[in-house]
């Protein structure tokens, strides 16, 4: 058995390994005809009618926040159960973030909490939503809260590529599909569903949202002689909007789209092994993860809750188990305690921080692999 194990970790095969070849030997290693590939069968998986490659899903949210024009002024909400960028693409663009407590069985964002907001603050445009761990927030509901008070949408879905809800129609809604957010972001790091090095994608059923994050990623620049003020010939292009350098390389797509094919079988692999972690676990002191039968979690973490949290973690680092902590709450960070934010002010957030602990998940982990990570779960509680 192959020690140490850590929380999460790519999987490369050979067929990944020679459709980047296969890139590295044609004409194009950026800016090429793979990117575009990419984008088109990863929009199709969605359902979604575009899709933007990026560097990576922190651009994805940056952009997709310029796109929506938020600004000095304006307010957005978000989770403070999550990675910062989630809240730090709103500051990137001049904007106020605004938290809302989590709900403790899904650690997903409480949407009263958010219209107790909305009812009390002025000038909120949006919300980005998260799908954490991989379990998608219920968009149809929140679209509601949206129309109520006019905002947008940002899902932040790096975490839950291939994950859906079913709505009051009995209709499977896939992160992405764009049925009730403005714009989905993902992410493919290693650890992700899709690991490609780093990259991202913003998907979108907007032609107006994906027109303007396709200009913002590439420096503003444009050659569309619509667009233009002076054409001088076919090299003319003009920088018509402060954009930034936000591409994706065709070699990180052709692994992206190597990788997308087979994002069906990683899900799958993923969901039998939180199973098992769900089975094993059951007359142990410890929470395990809320799955509702009208959601198809896609399982990006396996997130467990205990008292005694430290204790475990260095318990299970000794017998070479490497385990994280998603996340520290946002608004606890140093940056965010200098804009006011303080201990209290999300007690659910603040409490599921104190006891969370996230297990080794992911699709290449195997059966005598996750077997040793039960058997010392199992070993430390009964130890007392």
């Amino acid at each position: 058995m192959k020690l140490p194990i850590p929380y999460g970790h790519q999987h490369i095969d050979d067929d990944d390994i020679q459709a980047v070849v296969e890139t590295l030997r044609s004409d194009f290693l950026t800016q090429g005809p793979k990117v575009r590939e990419f984008e088109k069968a990863f929009a199709e998986y969605c359902g979604a009618r575009y899709a933007v490659a990026v560097a990576n899903g922190t651009a994805a949210l940056h952009l997709s926040t310029l796109a929506m024009e938020a600004g000095p002024g304006q307010k957005v909400i978000t989770t403070p159960i999550t990675f910062a960028a989630s809240a730090n693409c709103v500051r990137y663009c001049g904007g106020e973030v605004l938290f809302a407590d989590i709900d403790p069985a899904t650690y997903l964002i409480d949407l009263n909490q958010v219209e107790s907001i909305l009812q009390k603050e002025k000038n909120v445009t949006g919300v980005i939503p998260v799908d954490f761990a991989g379990y998608p927030v219920n968009l149809e509901d929140l679209k509601a809260l949206a129309q109520k008070f006019n905002l947008w949408i940002i899902e932040d879905a790096c975490h839950s590529p291939g994950a859906y809800f079913i709505d009051s129609k009995g209709e499977k809604i896939f992160c992405g599909a764009g049925k009730y957010a403005d714009i989905s972001v993902f992410s493919f790091h290693p650890v992700k569903h899709i690991a490609t090095g780093e990259g991202g994608m913003a998907v979108t059923n907007s032609e107006k949202l994906y027109n303007a994050i396709s200009l913002l990623r590439t420096h503003g620049i444009t050659k569309d002689p619509n667009q233009i003020t002076e054409n001088h010939g076919g090299w003319s292009n003009e920088m018509i909007r402060l954009g930034f350098n936000y591409r994706l390389s065709d070699i990180q797509a052709a692994l992206g789209i190597s990788q997308l094919k087979k994002l069906e079988d990683n899900i799958n692999r993923r969901q039998k092994l939180a199973q098992r972690y769900i089975d094993a676990f059951k007359t142990l002191p410890i929470k395990t993860p809320a799955a509702a039968s009208t959601v198809r979690h896609a399982y990006h973490l396996f997130v467990i809750e205990t008292d005694r949290r430290k204790e475990l973690y260095e318990y299970l680092k000794a017998r070479q188990i490497m385990t994280q902590v998603h996340y520290g709450p946002v608004h606890l960070h140093p940056y965010y305690r200098n804009l006011g934010w303080k201990e209290g002010d999300f007690p659910a957030a603040e409490n599921y921080y104190k006891r969370c602990l996230s297990l080794p998940l992911y699709h290449s982990l195997t059966d005598e692999q996750q077997e040793y990570v039960i058997e010392s779960v199992t070993e430390f509680f009964k130890k007392g």
